[in-house]
């Protein structure tokens, strides 16, 4: 399902439904059609969908790292007039949204993190894509699912155009620097709202081990596994992922 993409300013963003707010944070590859099984099913049962486009590739390079990302989230949060916000991240968006609660925690209500980044990840496994190596790279994004079949041509030739193109590269990095700079760590025990946690057994890129000590550090997480399921779990079982998510929202009065 296609939703319109709303540009305002500096924001570009999907709206759907209305009621609660929900903002949804894509990973650093990651795209917001990603999130189009959340999105279908929970603007029709009270909740307003929001999914901001993160500005990875347009800031400045000093500028792409976790914090500037989590300052254009509060911006927009500002921008939208929104409190009390639920968010769902997922790999980099979760280590923003992480990010964004350490120093905004009174404007979160809860969060849900599936495949997040914020105390390790294996960000493109142990070496860096090969450019030009049009099988590597497929090879790499398929490493991604359980299911090969889930990498689509569009999600290679996405990442094979960003690893060719040198400005995207060197934008990665500093990503990748600064998600283990931005370690959550010793911020996390002090996050004293619900999370929720769903996490596919055989994701690669934040093993289980990762859930786990996500699961150990917060105060107040409940932590479910969806089975044969890699790095992105509402992609590859979509209505299971929706399922455990409606269902731990209503036992929280979300």
């Amino acid at each position: 399902m296609s939703y319109t993409l709303k540009k305002e300013g500096k924001f570009n963003y999907i709206e759907v439904g209305e009621g609660q707010p929900i903002v949804v944070l894509h990973g650093l590859m990651g795209a917001m059609s990603n999130f189009d099984g959340i999105t279908s099913c929970f603007s029709k049962k009270g909740y307003k969908v929001l999914i901001p486009e993160l500005p990875v590739y347009t800031l400045p390079l000093i500028k792409t790292n976790v914090k500037h990302l989590s300052k254009h989230i509060k911006d927009f949060i500002t921008y939208k007039n929104l409190d009390n916000v639920i968010f769902i991240g997922n790999s980099l968006g979760g280590h923003i949204a992480l990010y964004f609660a350490k120093h905004n925690l009174k404007h979160v209500k809860a969060m849900v993190l599936t495949g997040s980044s914020g105390l390790y990840e294996k960000s493109m496994g142990d070496s860096y894509p090969k450019r030009g190596d049009y099988e590597y790279i497929k090879g790499k994004v398929e490493a991604v699912f359980y299911d090969p079949k889930i990498a689509t041509k569009q999600m290679v030739d996405d990442l094979f155009e960003m690893v060719n193109d040198r400005m995207k590269v060197l934008k990665t990095l500093s990503m990748a620097r600064s998600a283990i700079r931005h370690n959550m760590a010793k911020d996390i025990p002090k996050m004293n709202v619900p999370v929720c946690l769903i996490w596919g057994k055989q994701d690669e890129v934040t093993p289980p081990e990762v859930a786990t000590d996500f699961n150990k550090l917060l105060p107040d997480s409940d932590l479910f596994w969806i089975d044969k399921c890699g790095h992105a779990p509402m992609m590859e079982h979509p209505d299971k992922f929706n399922e455990i998510l409606e269902k731990w929202f209503a036992e929280r009065n979300l």
